[in-house]
């Protein structure tokens, strides 16, 4: 009988979804204050996680969802960032 591996879940702070990890973006504020994507999942700090969709992204930055739950300033540039991510993920997944 094979043991079923545990598979880590996360909650999207923009859909309220649970997903697993792989399906997410962890985006994380450190003690300085500096808000950057952690694709490891592994940087100190606080983190939240956003689904990997270009309509999730955009509805956390309509919203203002990432300054609000990480208490800082989220650069223009970060959101874009996380749309190119979501781009080459989507591209990945239709190529194979």
């Amino acid at each position: 009988m094979a043991v079923q591996k545990k598979i880590p879940m996360r909650k999207c702070i923009v859909t309220g979804e649970m997903k697993s990890k792989k399906q997410m973006i962890r985006i994380v504020r450190s003690k300085e204050g500096d808000v950057s994507i952690d694709p490891t999942g592994k940087k100190a700090g606080r983190g939240a996680y956003i689904t990997l969709e270009k309509e999730c992204i955009l509805l956390a930055k309509k919203k203002n969802v990432l300054a609000h739950h990480l208490k800082a300033e989220i650069a223009e540039s970060l959101y874009d960032e996380l749309l190119e991510l979501a781009e080459r993920e989507n591209e990945a997944k239709n190529g194979q």
